[in-house]
């Protein structure tokens, strides 16, 4: 896939006294495969895997919240499972097709219609020049994921083709898409899936969540009763759920007494800095503990008292809000052997594809 730099500026600008969205594409080439953007939906933004590495200079990695889910797609349309795709949270989008392409839909539950015919998710579905693409209610889960053959061509920043919208970084402009914008296809490298994933290989999404998580650095600050509160709780996933950060409610944590040492505030949850890995989990105040995401910064002066393993991650990315979330204690081992089970199913999804 094209990996040019080059800058984005706008085609062309209507004049008119009610006018007519701006159409966005390259200013260094017409591509000859297009999507174009009727409605954006939710930030719905251009996502892959990520940029890893960056963290020494702040730069979080981004990427899709649910990993598997992405690479799922990619896979059905015969992308490699890096190539860039559309994620959308709780709202998916309104699309039209310029020219004929193969489309896959995973990610959470959601109706999807092409010209008004309800198609499969979780299957390859080709689509016709001018056909619109639109999505019901998302039912289960909270983000759906949508590949085209070829994968979304925008050029790649820092190795990456995700969006970092706080730092207008990556994807289209780096910001949601809106209305107008035109997203340049690739050439296709390989035949779409011949089948589609099997019912029982596809993941369910639950109001009712366990996450397992490893205990530290800083779990050692809270006292031991909020020790056990933390994980002996059922939390409840708050409205700020975003690529930041998830917000939970529930019971207060006590951290114990101490002389605040130099360079921590003031408040007993905080911390001379540290790096905050993806995953870790910070309980400000000792209120309302923070899940950090893709898009989190890199390190700050709240306590870690845990972390979510790598796994689990693409779980909490489809967490809605009023999700009754439990925290499970695992131990490092049981970490690195989810990490391999994970593997394996992924690999026996893509087997079955054929």
């Amino acid at each position: 896939m094209r990996t040019s730099t080059a800058p984005w500026t706008s085609s062309s600008t209507s004049t008119s006294s009610s006018p007519t969205p701006t159409r966005t594409t390259p200013d260094c080439f017409e591509p000859s495969m297009l999507v174009d953007v009727i409605e954006p939906g939710l930030a719905t933004t251009v996502q892959d895997l990520g940029r890893p590495g960056g963290y020494d200079v702040g730069i979080p990695p981004s990427g899709a919240l649910d990993q598997n889910s992405a690479k799922i797609a990619n896979l059905l349309v015969g992308n490699p499972v890096s190539a860039a795709l559309l994620e959308a949270p709780y709202m998916a989008p309104k699309l039209r097709a310029d020219s004929d392409t193969v489309m896959a839909v995973t990610g959470a539950t959601v109706q999807l219609l092409v010209n008004g015919s309800e198609q499969p998710s979780w299957s390859p579905v080709a689509v016709k020049a001018g056909d619109e693409i639109s999505f019901g209610f998302v039912q289960a889960g909270a983000r759906v994921y949508i590949a085209f053959a070829g994968g979304i061509d925008v050029p790649a920043v820092m190795g990456s083709r995700s969006t970092y919208a706080l730092g207008t970084l990556g994807g289209l402009h780096g910001r949601p898409i809106q209305v107008g914008d035109r997203l340049p296809l690739g050439a296709p490298t390989a035949a779409a899936a011949r089948s589609s994933v099997p019912e029982a290989l596809r993941p369910s999404w639950s109001k009712e969540v366990e996450l397992r998580v490893v205990l530290g650095l800083y779990d050692y600050r809270l006292t031991d009763e909020a020790r056990d509160v933390l994980v002996d709780s059922v939390w409840t996933l708050t409205p700020v759920a975003d690529r930041t950060g998830f917000r939970y409610s529930g019971p207060r944590l006590a951290f114990k007494e101490r002389v605040q040492p130099f360079g921590a505030g003031s408040d007993p949850s905080n911390i001379v800095d540290a790096g905050y890995p993806i995953g870790s989990i910070q309980v400000p105040s000792g209120s309302e503990p923070i899940i950090l995401h893709r898009d989190a910064v890199s390190g700050g002066g709240y306590a870690m008292v845990g972390t979510v393993i790598s796994v689990d991650m693409d779980l909490v990315g489809q967490c809605s809000p009023g999700t009754a979330t439990s925290l499970v204690p695992v131990s490092l081992e049981d970490a690195l052997a989810a990490r391999h089970d994970a593997r394996r199913a992924f690999e026996k999804v893509r087997d079955s594809l054929g």
